[in-house]
């Protein structure tokens, strides 16, 4: 169902992940300007968005940058993360500063990753050698978070593929999650 006014009225959180490009699927529906508008409509008056895309090849960026752009962000087409084979040392991101997302987590795993570029109402939260990796907004009473990899998924998050004791990908989906929430309950 497309975002519209009607549909994001009795929601508190809107998730948009990986958005489809033609090699995914033949017909993606692609972020139209009424949903921009609806969608940023809707955070203004405090609904809270989470942008999850995918590196440039592998994800639409250029209309899904409609929608983030409208808050300040830009998935940029330039990528880093790209993990080869079982390397994942080169996939690790170090969340070295106090934030107010991440409290407890100091290090994750993402891979081909979008590196963001921001501007007024964004702003950084976790960089990476200069790289914006994830970044907020707020915009009226909303807020909006975005990451340019869809990182919150099984094999990531339970062990199967990443030493869990290293990259804490389920500790710092939890606290994404909970501070999602807390954003939501603030209406």
């Amino acid at each position: 169902m497309a975002p519209a006014a009607a549909n994001l009225a009795g929601s508190d959180v809107y998730i948009i992940v990986d958005p489809d490009n033609v090699k995914d699927n033949p017909t993606p529906n692609y972020v139209e300007a009424a949903h921009v508008k609806a969608i940023a409509d809707w955070v203004k008056q405090g609904g809270v968005l989470l942008l999850m895309a995918n590196d440039s090849a592998n994800c639409d960026l250029m209309h899904f940058n409609r929608l983030a752009q409208a808050f300040g962000i830009t998935f940029s087409e330039r990528g880093r993360n790209f993990v080869k084979g079982n390397e994942y040392e080169t996939g690790a991101i170090h969340i070295t500063k106090e934030n107010e997302v991440f409290k407890q987590t100091k290090k994750i795993y993402l891979k081909e990753i979008s590196i963001l570029e921001v501007k007024e109402p964004a702003k950084a939260l976790v960089t990476e050698d200069g790289d914006i990796i994830l970044a907020t907004a707020k915009y009226g009473k909303g807020t909006v978070f975005a990451v340019g990899d869809p990182w919150i998924y099984n094999e990531y998050l339970d062990g199967r593929k990443i030493d869990q004791s290293v990259y804490r990908n389920f500790s710092a989906a939890t606290e994404l999650v909970k501070w999602l929430l807390q954003q939501a309950s603030r209406k």
